[in-house]
């Protein structure tokens, strides 16, 4: 019977720390932009120079190597 009282005392501390937790959260401001984070996918990001200059540099090849020995 007392380690009843036990969890029920250690769930309550618990549940008060997450509490306290959420608190502090939203008086630091982590949830005053909600409409951000949803469109941040929809923007459209230039990509780094350096990947740019990698595509421009290495062109794609078309063919295969046995499609270009078929055609000799």
């Amino acid at each position: 019977m007392s380690a009843i009282f036990v969890l029920i005392i250690l769930s309550l501390l618990i549940a008060l720390g997450f509490l306290a937790w959420f608190i502090w959260a939203m008086k630091d401001g982590q949830y005053e932009d909600d409409y951000t984070p949803a469109m941040r996918m929809l923007w459209d990001n230039p990509a780094p120079s350096s990947t740019q200059s990698s595509y421009v540099s290495n062109p794609v090849e078309t063919g295969s190597e046995s499609d270009d020995q078929a055609a000799d």
